[in-house]
Parts: C-alpha cells; sequence; structure tokens
C-alpha cells in the first residue's frame, strides 16, 4: 500500500484581521450576511425564490439545524447559517466530469475546506480505481452494481459499516437501515454518536426517553431557561427569537458557558426592522463562565444550596421518582472548596443561580456538544435532569429538558432506525412491519468503525451524506483506517474532504437535495423530517435539479435493495412512491401509525412522549430516576491546557461558509486559538504569536503545528480552537463512559514555540 494520505487541512495562508468582539446577534449584518451568500451562489432571483420556501409549510425543511417551526410563520423563516446552507444547495456551479479530470486528487487535497466547498454541486457519479490520481466517470447502472458485488462478496456482514448523515430524511433512512439489516448487520453508525450520543443515553436511563421534553410553545410559559454549553447565536440561531420571545414573557435567562457567546448577550431580529422596532433584546440574565468540564460541579453547587434550603418539589419527587434520597446524602460528599476549584466560579454566583431555580416554577434547561463530549457527557447530563426534578419540572408546562439537536433531522434519523445498538422492542416491532428477521447483535458506531477499519475488518464503508473525515476525531488515524477499506462510497451533494481520503476503490454517487424537486415514476415526491422537539413534519423541493443525472437517497437505496436483496421488499414500488415507504413506516414503527395520513396535516403530527405528555417514565420502576456520580477530575499539569473545539460563524458542522468569525471578531484565518490574556503574559505569548499544540492522552502524543494566538475572554487554563482543523488532536480512545462520544470538548494539550512566527494582518 502506498503512503497514505493523513487527512488533515491543509493550513491557512490568508492574512488574519481581528475586529472588536460583537455585541449584538443577528440584525441588519444577518440580513446583509444571508442575501450576499445567496446572490453570490444562485443569483437573485433564485434566492428570493428559495428562500421564501425555506420552512414553511408547503416548503422544504432548512438543511441545516433541527430548530422547530413556530405553528404560524412568517415569510422569512430562516436564519443567516439556514440561509447560507440552502445558498450552499441550490448553488449554481457544478463538479462535474470536467473538474475532476482537471484536478487531481493531490491537487485537491492542498486545497481548504472553504475552497472545496465553493467549487459547486457534485453532478455526475465518479469513481476513483484502484492507484488512480484522478476520478473519472462511471454510470449509475455500473456504479450500484460495483457496491452490490463489493457487499455480497464480503465474508461476513459486520464487514460492511454504513454511516448515516443527520440530513438523511425518514423515508431515506429508513430504507437504509432496513437493507442493512436484511444484509444481517448493526453497523449503522451516525453523526449521533459523535454529538447527542450522551444525551440519549442519560435521559433513557432517567425519564426512559432519550429525546427532550418541551415543546416550542414552553419558551413563552417559562421563568427561568438555563442554555448550558450552547451557542445558539451560531449553531441554532432561531433559537435567538425563542429565547427573545420569552424574555418578553418575563422569562430570566442563564448562559452557562465558558465563552460569553454573541447570541447570549444581545438579539436583534432583522424582520422587526419591517414593523419600526429598531430595539435590541438582551438576553442573558446572567452569564456563568464556567471552566471547561466544570459543568458538573456547578450544578451539584446549585443542588446542595436548594437541599439545604429544602427548596424542592417534595410531592412530585414522593409520587413521580426514586432514589432522591440517596441523591441528596451524596451531594454531602463535595466540599465548596472542591465545587468552587473544578467549576472555576464562586459560591455568591452559584447562590445566585440556585436562587433563579428556587423562584422558578417552570424552568427549561437546554444545552448541546458543551455537555455531550466529555468524558462525564451522560453523568452530567444527568445532574442537569437531576435539578430539574427537584423541581417537578418535567411534565409542567413552560418546563423541561432540551436537549438542541444539531441536523436537521439527526433525530428522525434514529427514531426510524439508524442505531447500531437498537432495543429488543424496537427490533421486534420493526420485524412485525418489514416481516423479515432483523439481527441482534449490536454494530458498530462511530469509534468502533474506526477501530474496525484499522484492523483491517472493514470490506465496504458506505457514507449516506455528511463529511465522515472531518467529524470524526483523531483525523490521522481516521485517514489511514480509511485507506485500508476496499471501497468507500460518498453519497453526496457537496464536494468535501472525505472524497479525497478513500479505499482502495472509491464512488462519489451523488443526490438531490433538499431543495430540489422530487420527481419519481408516480409523479412529485415530498419527504418527512423530524425537529429537535418530535415534530415530524414535510419537506418538498422547489427548485430544478442541478443536473438532470442526479437521483434521491431513498430512490439509490431502493435501486441497491433490487440487487442486494431482490425478494424481501417491493423495492421498485418504494422508490417509486413515498407513500409506500410510509406505509411501511407505519407497520413498522411505534408512533408512525396513520404516517401519510398524519404527516399531510398543515404542521405535521407530534410523536409521542410519554414524561412530556402525561408525566409518565418508561423506566423499570415507572418513575424518574435520581442519579448519583461522583465528580470528574478536571485539573491538569501546571504547563498544560484544556482545549476544546468550536465552530466559527461562518460555518455549520463541517462545512465551511467563509472565513469569518464575526461575533467573536476573528476574520480571514481559521487557524486561530483563542486563550486568556493573564495565561499569554505569563507565558509570554502575544497576540498573533505563533504556537503548536500537542494533546495529551494516556502515554500518547498527537501535535498540530501553527496555531495564531488570539486573546480572549476564557477562563484560565482553558483554550477554544475551530474544528474540523483541531480534531486532529482528540484521541480516538478518549470517549465518554456510557456513550462513546469523543471527548471534543475535553483536550489536554501543551503549547511550544513554533516554526512559523507571526501572521500578518490583511
Amino acid at each position: 500500500m502506498k503512503d497514505p494520505f493523513d487527512g488533515t487541512t491543509p493550513p491557512d495562508t490568508t492574512g488574519l484581521r481581528l475586529s472588536n468582539v460583537k455585541k449584538t446577534a443577528a440584525g441588519i449584518p444577518a440580513a446583509v450576511s444571508s442575501l450576499n451568500h445567496g446572490i453570490r451562489k444562485m443569483g437573485l432571483t433564485k434566492t428570493v425564490r428559495t428562500l421564501l420556501m425555506v420552512n414553511q409549510k408547503e416548503g422544504f425543511d432548512c438543511p441545516g439545524c433541527a430548530w422547530p417551526d413556530p405553528q404560524h410563520r412568517t415569510s422569512f423563516e430562516f436564519c443567516e447559517n439556514g440561509a447560507k446552507a440552502v445558498a450552499d444547495e441550490a448553488m449554481k456551479a457544478k463538479v462535474n466530469e470536467r473538474f475532476f479530470s482537471k484536478h487531481s486528487i493531490q491537487h485537491l487535497l492542498n486545497q481548504s475546506d472553504y475552497w472545496l466547498n465553493r467549487q459547486g454541486r457534485i453532478a455526475h457519479p465518479m469513481i476513483k480505481k484502484p492507484e488512480a490520481t484522478h476520478y473519472e466517470p462511471i454510470s449509475w447502472d455500473d456504479a450500484l452494481d460495483l457496491v452490490a458485488s463489493s457487499i455480497n462478496k464480503m465474508e461476513n456482514p459486520r464487514r460492511g459499516v454504513y454511516y448515516t448523515s443527520g440530513r438523511t430524511s425518514n423515508e431515506a433512512a429508513f430504507l437504509y437501515q432496513a437493507l442493512v439489516r436484511a444484509l444481517g448487520s448493526n453497523n449503522l453508525p451516525d453523526c449521533s454518536n459523535m454529538c447527542h450520543e450522551s444525551s440519549g443515553k442519560a435521559l433513557t436511563q432517567t425519564i426512559g426517553i432519550g429525546k427532550g421534553t418541551v415543546h416550542l410553545e414552553d419558551f413563552e410559559q417559562s421563568d427561568l431557561i438555563l442554555v448550558i454549553g450552547q451557542n445558539p447565536g451560531t449553531n441554532h440561531p432561531r433559537m435567538l427569537t425563542a429565547l427573545r420571545d420569552a424574555k418578553k414573557k418575563g422569562a430570566r435567562i442563564v448562559s452557562i458557558n465558558p465563552l460569553p457567546e454573541t447570541g447570549l448577550q444581545r438579539f436583534k431580529h432583522p424582520q422587526d426592522y419591517m414593523t419600526g422596532d429598531f430595539h435590541s433584546t438582551e438576553l442573558a440574565d446572567l452569564h456563568i463562565p464556567v471552566r471547561i468540564g466544570g459543568d458538573a460541579a456547578l450544578i451539584k453547587g446549585v443542588m446542595k444550596i436548594l437541599v439545604k434550603a429544602n427548596s424542592f418539589d417534595q410531592s412530585f419527587i414522593d409520587l413521580k421518582t426514586i432514589q432522591f434520597n440517596e441523591f441528596k446524602r451524596s451531594l454531602d460528599d463535595f466540599s465548596w472548596k472542591q465545587i468552587e476549584e473544578d467549576s472555576g466560579i464562586d459560591q455568591d454566583t452559584i447562590e445566585q443561580l440556585a436562587t433563579l431555580c428556587a423562584e422558578s416554577n417552570a424552568t427549561i434547561a437546554c444545552w448541546a456538544m458543551g455537555l455531550t463530549q466529555h468524558r462525564n457527557g451522560v453523568a452530567v447530563i444527568q445532574e442537569v435532569v437531576n435539578l430539574l426534578l427537584m423541581g417537578g419540572h418535567i411534565g409542567r408546562p413552560g418546563a423541561g429538558l432540551c436537549p438542541v439537536r444539531g441536523h436537521s433531522n439527526v433525530q428522525g434519523d434514529r427514531t426510524v432506525g439508524i442505531w447500531e445498538a437498537p432495543s429488543e422492542s424496537f427490533i421486534e416491532r420493526l420485524e412485525k412491519g418489514l416481516e423479515f428477521s432483523v439481527p441482534r447483535q449490536h454494530g458498530y458506531d462511530v469509534v468502533h468503525s474506526i477501530h474496525a477499519m484499522e484492523n483491517n475488518e472493514v470490506d465496504v464503508f458506505i457514507s449516506m451524506g455528511g463529511n465522515f473525515l472531518s467529524a470524526t476525531p483523531d483525523t490521522k488515524r481516521t485517514a489511514t483506517a480509511l485507506q485500508k477499506v476496499g471501497l468507500t462510497v460518498q453519497i453526496s451533494t457537496k464536494l468535501n474532504r472525505s472524497h479525497l481520503i478513500t479505499g482502495e476503490t472509491a464512488l462519489i454517487l451523488p443526490v438531490l437535495g433538499r431543495t430540489e424537486i422530487d420527481h419519481q415514476v408516480s409523479g412529485p415526491q415530498f419527504v418527512t423530517v423530524e425537529n429537535s422537539m418530535g415534530v415530524v413534519h414535510r419537506s418538498s423541493g422547489s427548485m430544478k435539479p442541478v443536473s438532470s443525472t442526479l437521483i434521491s437517497e431513498p430512490s439509490l437505496i431502493a435501486q441497491l435493495g433490487m440487487r442486494l436483496r431482490p425478494k424481501i421488499l417491493n423495492w421498485k414500488e418504494l422508490g417509486d412512491d413515498y407513500d409506500s415507504i410510509r406505509d411501511l413506516m407505519s407497520n413498522s414503527l411505534n408512533g408512525f401509525e396513520d404516517y401519510n395520513q398524519r404527516v399531510r396535516q398543515p404542521n405535521g403530527f407530534l410523536l409521542p412522549n410519554p414524561p412530556r405528555d402525561n408525566c409518565e417514565f418508561a423506566t423499570e420502576s415507572g418513575k424518574a430516576v435520581f442519579t448519583t456520580h461522583s465528580l470528574p477530575d478536571v485539573q491538569t499539569k501546571a504547563d498544560r491546557f484544556v482545549l476544546m473545539t468550536i465552530r466559527s460563524h461562518d460555518q455549520y458542522n463541517t462545512t465551511i461558509y467563509g472565513l469569518h468569525d464575526r461575533y467573536r471578531g476573528v476574520h480571514g484565518n481559521r487557524r486561530i486559538v483563542l486563550m486568556n490574556a493573564l495565561d499569554m503574559s505569563e507565558r509570554g505569548l502575544k497576540t498573533r504569536d505563533v504556537v503548536d499544540m500537542t494533546s495529551h492522552f494516556k502515554g500518547t502524543e498527537r501535535t498540530s503545528s501553527n496555531w495564531i494566538v488570539v486573546p480572549y475572554e476564557i477562563p484560565r487554563g482553558n483554550l477554544a480552537a475551530y474544528f474540523p482543523e483541531a480534531n486532529e488532536l482528540v484521541p480516538l480512545e478518549s470517549t465518554a463512559d456510557v456513550s462513546n462520544t469523543p471527548t471534543s470538548k475535553w483536550i489536554e494539550v501543551s503549547l511550544s514555540e513554533s516554526s512559523m512566527h507571526i501572521a500578518e494582518e490583511e
């Protein structure tokens, strides 16, 4: 085998410009940014037509985040990053046969992720043959025949791995998992394994369902909203509207995050200008700059205060929960000295937060990767559950647990079966509907998949959307692992780095996007998605496909099914008419009964959620469970820091829309590390000095070079850097207990002088 490519992003060659940190999110700058991005990619007419259809009842679901749509919608139901996601998908430029003949794989590897994304929509199936330097075109029939023959040649069904992105529709995801299980495997890793897997595990153990327990309408009835380890201004911008409306109704908002994010300081809705309202809304009443990894200590401190003051809902606890007394006694094990040291927050501030909790009759707790991607990700989320259970804040209007999902349908994919470890009850219902046997042996999650590739135990890897290489930890090891696979298949809309780090043979199979018309034999089709709060609704593209050679994901899977397992399902019917897929789902999934009828309601339908609907808990005891946990060791050696990976404002997940992080005042260069100014001074570092970062984990080291130091308001001893660039520092073996989620928010690193010295300003 030739020397493997290491998969890391090439160094930025553009200059760095720094500006003041923004104090207000959205407003005119967001509107201008949205329009400019759209016009550059799509032209004016198409931009207006497309944006008017985003998140509308008869339109398409935004391919960005999974924040729910309000019942009564305006003409503009999108945010800045949503507009960028739509423009990227609907752009005019094409990546076709001529593009790949011009650009070798080596040349493309030397380009930035930003450059790759700008090249356009993939317009034709392509193949990279063994030892080839370029991709070349292939027909759809030949491509699908190659996939089918490669799978059929496997000695064991576990030698195939089938990854899924959170953008995949319910229909495509359901067909995909049905086919994989018909092949005899549960190797269905997905992006949940790297983000909210900790949430699912934590909530299932304590409240009996791996989902949140709130409606969007609950925000306007809430007294207190805790936003923990989340940056909605960049990652879920439409959430800011819900927070603004809640604030106007009298809710208090607390931001708990190492960084003071702009979106939680002040917010100005761009549409307000149309009504003559030029005022912004201050959102967070209190910002608590907790140290990275200190959230559990902070929450224990709050609960200690509430217990001492007898400020908890005893009747709810007695009626609806178990193990409260054990939990209450355990709080005595944690001293205030430990709580303050671990959290980085003084007792007076913690008492402020406890007072807000005590005064609230309806509390919502929101969180994202700032909690999930830690070694104690499951445990710290269960501390959040403990806090809300103490006050009876589940199954009550204006209250509940709210894990905020990233990809637009990541929750739906899990609901319909993209799950490497399905429960027996799920399997039994699935078998009843599909009418064939489903394997019981749990499959590979993301981390286990990479290990299997490393060990030469994977023959075929298929990625249904996404950018596996850039999303996963330990970039160099992941790249080496992928190159040991016989056939890698990327089912995609846009070019990304996963198309360049491949198996011996590689396929790129281009598919329709959310924005595009999907016309099958039976006529125009729609697909469905599930948002962060359990609402399932339609999505119908309205734009002409960018290429006549594109096919839909459901059609692609159906054609593979006809080749691989032709007799178990009527694949042709399923691919020709998505109503038939939904009928099959009705028979196979709890909560999807009468799917075709219910999803045609204007706002879709709400999936059952016993804790939210009836304050009932599908746990072994039938009650919600208080849990007891120790605190993680968050101390590091004197010469080391804790690094967390973050997104810039000009990216969504691994997709880089531009080179500006407008809210944080960082422009033109992504290879920056945010650092406390006092820490910089102590180490003789100045703004724009360049350092190398080395991560340390159980005797192993990983070094990433040439990071530009930028002073920022971040707790001492903590650092922040953008992913995917910093993913190479995340050890593959460093994962959360129970969930196996990579610890991208806890990376122990040291700094050293780089061979580069100064990053020139533009």
